[in-house]
């Protein structure tokens, strides 16, 4: 279950599977509210997370299923302000990014979005955040949930580096599904088709510059606005709330709903989440990452110990996992996976009944000797039951 907010200073309600007692927990300034959620709360929000200290809306009183279903055929409208962005400016500010990361950059151009691993001394993913350049001396990380704002800091001071770091008044806005396209052209005019993927353009909304790049969360076609707020207007949320409130209007006529990021659709594209399903115990080789790490063109931190553990050898890696049984609804708990003779070879992280494939789906490490396609296994259920398995590639097959 999720975390109920009614307002800025309500007090949250959580009701647990496990007890009937309701737990409260106070709002307080150091959980952001967004310029969108007066929004989310009058359009029927049920549950919320918190993510970089800020609120990220769960549902919307209608089952995964049915949010799923609606995602894959129609649009719909997403608060996502908790990516929160790192602003690295300055001289430096291109030699303090590629230090950052083991992804190459030096062809990157402006309006392009990067997906880039962010490694520890270790090796350890600490971040997997989208990179876009804006100017070359000028750069957002669109972050996970950690703090990247800290660790950037860190390494420039080290580094003596002539850069700017700070957190900008941003506040992404999703608009995701098969129709989100025509929805912003009918805004912002046919330039919006010309928008690649992993590509942004900036577009005028009241009399405001507003970067929109085709991206989000979700496997299907969409785009991210990264609403900027500016001094003029009392507040972000003012500017915000007219930008919500102009594609809620035109949407009508697409089937808009309000949405979040869906389970179904995320597990079923193989779109991992950072601190769930990986975390800085875990290296880009073991998450699939492998293309994104080049040691020939540019030292970055993290190096010896990567170039190590590609010599060493991997123990496991990220695959999907395909399991029978009754359609699991998802709790937060780890489901172990087995080998045919009942040997622990991972635990399934996110999982989820898919009613596209039919089966139970989930996302793993698996153990080295397992985690061939198609390799049988078994699925620790949650009462203790062992249904059959079946590892797969990611994303999931269509």
């Amino acid at each position: 279950m999720g975390i109920l907010f009614g307002g800025q200073n309500k007090l949250m309600k959580k009701t647990s599977v496990h007890q009937s007692k309701n737990i409260k927990l106070n709002m307080s300034r150091r959980i952001r509210r967004t310029p969108f959620t007066d929004k989310v709360e009058k359009l029927g929000v049920s549950d919320f997370t918190v993510v970089n200290h800020m609120l990220l809306p769960k549902g919307f009183r209608k089952t995964v299923e049915q949010d799923y279903w609606h995602l894959s055929k129609h649009v719909q409208l997403w608060d996502v302000s908790c990516q929160r962005q790192v602003q690295i400016s300055g001289k430096d500010a291109f030699k303090l990014i590629q230090k950052l990361t083991p992804r190459p950059l030096k062809k990157m151009q402006t309006g392009k979005c990067f997906y880039i691993p962010i490694l520890n001394e270790k090796g350890g993913m600490i971040n997997d955040p989208v990179l876009l350049k804006l100017d070359d001396d000028m750069f957002w990380i669109s972050i996970a949930d950690s703090d990247i704002l800290l660790w950037a800091n860190g390494i420039a001071i080290g580094l003596g580096l002539d850069v700017k770091i700070k957190e900008p008044d941003v506040y992404p806005l999703a608009v995701q599904g098969p129709k989100s396209e025509d929805l912003l052209v009918s805004i912002f005019g046919e330039e919006i088709r010309k928008i690649k993927f992993f590509n942004f353009r900036i577009f005028d909304f009241m009399g405001t510059k507003q970067i929109i790049a085709r991206s989000g969360y979700s496997k299907q076609d969409g785009f991210e606005i990264y609403f900027k707020g500016f001094e003029k207007y009392f507040d972000s949320k003012d500017l915000g709330e007219n930008l919500w409130d102009t594609i809620w209007k035109v949407g009508k006529k697409f089937n808009i709903s309000p949405g979040c990021p869906n389970l179904i659709d995320r597990i079923e594209g193989g779109l991992m989440s950072y601190g769930n399903d990986f975390t800085k115990e875990n290296n880009p080789y073991e998450c699939n990452l492998e293309k994104y790490c080049k040691f020939d063109d540019h030292d970055f931190i993290g190096k010896k110990a990567l170039e190590k553990i590609k010599k060493s050898g991997l123990k496991q890696k990220m695959r999907g996992v395909m399991f029978g049984g009754k359609p699991y609804k998802p709790n937060g708990k780890l489901l172990p996976v087995l080998s045919l003779n009942k040997k622990i070879i991972g635990r399934i992280t996110s999982g989820i009944f898919s009613p596209r494939i039919k089966k139970n789906i989930g996302l793993s490490m698996i153990s080295k000797d397992y985690w061939k396609e198609n390799q049988k296994v078994l699925v620790e259920t949650l009462d203790g039951k062992l249904v059959k398995g079946t590892i797969t590639s990611l994303p999931f097959p269509k």
